[in-house]
């Protein structure tokens, strides 16, 4: 048999302090005399006390763990380096803060589900609208909410760039090289969301960009080709295979760089040479050693993660934090996948 377990009990008999005074020892050492806090502790490390987290945990009234919640099931969502670079920077502000990180996949496909299963004290979504069945589980959980790459909500704190702004630029940037004949490769709708949010979904931002753009050069939407797609290479892969037996184009605009790459292997498994024979622009500027060339619309997911993961801190603590939206700066990179076609 294991050798039992030690308590707090058995500190407070050993030490003939009370279970309350050893308590505050380890979880609020203010509240009592620092001699008591120091003779506690002394016979908790002669006893070899490891104290329960969850017991420390529920005194406090916290978890000490925030939520990511991500918009697909976790193997789609963690093929996407970008995802992964913004999961990294808010696992770095949790380190500095105390804090663990949680990742929780819909449960089921359910955002609902997950948000009433989750063990955290505030919740990151990535991508994701805010349902009002969602919104009213976690007004009931008293839960702190932070969006990345959400609807943007007046009422929602929230961490993104102008996609509609950023979206247009990626689109003029391929009608001034002399591009009309267009693909363009969409994300797919906000995951597992419903029609109860006001605001535009993080895709219907940016083919709102699109058609801004396309509309400066007397064109419309109808004018291209749309496929929608998950945000996976193998995904970018399928759609392109899709557009070349579909019709030809001169220039594939893709929603994300991971879905780029894809389709630029896929061109090329099929003989074409990018970009003398198709152009492709990608969206996100993920930093690799082939992502580098190319073309695509730089935003940081380091600058969201931090950002996203500070704000909501903060509200778990009771910190003010004076704006309920945080913008991304975003740019263009020419690398060597964007053709143009007037030859200068």
């Amino acid at each position: 048999m294991g050798k039992k377990r030690v308590t707090i009990q058995d500190i407070a008999k050993q030490s003939g302090y009370s279970k309350t005074a050893v308590s505050f020892a380890f979880n609020s050492p203010d509240r009592i005399s620092k001699d008591a806090v120091e003779k506690i502790l002394k016979v908790a490390r002669d006893l070899d006390y490891i104290p329960d987290p969850t017991a420390r945990n529920f005194s406090l009234g916290r978890h000490m763990a925030i939520g990511f919640l991500v918009p697909q099931s976790t193997s789609i969502a963690l093929a996407n380096p970008y995802l992964q670079s913004v999961m990294r920077s808010i696992s770095s502000v949790c380190e500095e803060h105390g804090y663990m990180l949680t990742l929780i996949p819909p449960l089921h496909s359910s955002v609902s589900e997950a948000v009433k299963s989750a063990t955290v004290d505030g919740i990151i979504t990535m991508g994701l609208s805010v349902s009002k069945g969602v919104a009213d589980i976690l007004r009931r959980r008293m839960l702190s909410i932070v969006s990345i790459d959400g609807t943007g909500d007046d009422d929602l704190p929230s961490v993104s760039i102008d996609d509609t702004a950023a979206a247009e630029l990626q689109m003029r940037k391929v009608l001034e090289y002399g591009h009309r004949d267009i693909a363009v490769i969409s994300l797919p709708r906000a995951a597992y969301s419903d029609s109860s949010s006001r605001s535009l979904y993080l895709t219907e931002r940016r083919i709102k960009g699109y058609e801004k753009a396309l509309g400066e050069y007397g064109m419309k939407l109808s004018d291209i080709m749309i496929v929608q797609t998950d945000a996976t290479f193998a995904s970018g892969c399928k759609a392109m295979r899709k557009i070349m037996e579909e019709g030809k184009v001169t220039a594939i605009v893709s929603m994300s760089d991971i879905v780029a790459l894809g389709a630029w292997r896929a061109a090329r498994d099929e003989g074409f040479r990018v970009p003398d024979d198709i152009s492709i622009m990608g969206f996100d500027g993920i930093d690799d050693f082939t992502s580098k060339e190319l073309s695509t619309i730089v935003q940081s997911a380091e600058d969201k993660g931090r950002k996203g993961a500070e704000m909501l801190i903060a509200m778990i603590e009771g910190q003010e934090h004076p704006m309920t939206s945080v913008d991304v700066d975003f740019s263009f990179r020419e690398g060597k996948t964007l053709r143009n076609l007037y030859g200068y």
